[in-house]
């Protein structure tokens, strides 16, 4: 048991445990998490200097990550991809507010 508790990360009995989130270190989470939250601050940076109000810009999509839902879930894109012809994911759409929750959290 200590010798397979003790097993490196890109061991074969990992990968079978925990599939591609064996790959991801904390560094990998870490440096996700800020190319997420860069790409959110731009974007709300030019929704707010936007001279037009109906022209917004769309939201970024997150950095996908191991076991994350968009790998668990059916993906109903008209190409059968999970986007639209914009490249944009159905959840994006779905989300195009941003609602003072998300906000905060992103703040807080």
């Amino acid at each position: 048991m200590v010798m397979v508790k003790h097993l490196p990360r890109d061991s074969a009995l990992q990968r079978e445990l925990h599939g591609e989130a064996a790959e991801w270190s904390v560094t990998d989470h870490l440096l996700a998490a800020t190319v997420d939250h860069l790409a959110v601050s731009n974007w709300m940076f030019m929704c707010v200097n936007s001279g037009e109000d109906g022209d917004q810009p769309d939201p970024p999509t997150p950095v996908p990550r191991p076991g994350g839902p968009d790998q668990d879930e059916d993906h109903d894109g008209a190409d059968g991809t999970g986007t639209d012809e914009h490249g944009r994911s159905a959840r994006a759409e779905e989300s195009a507010a941003v609602s003072p929750h998300a906000l905060a959290r992103f703040f807080g």
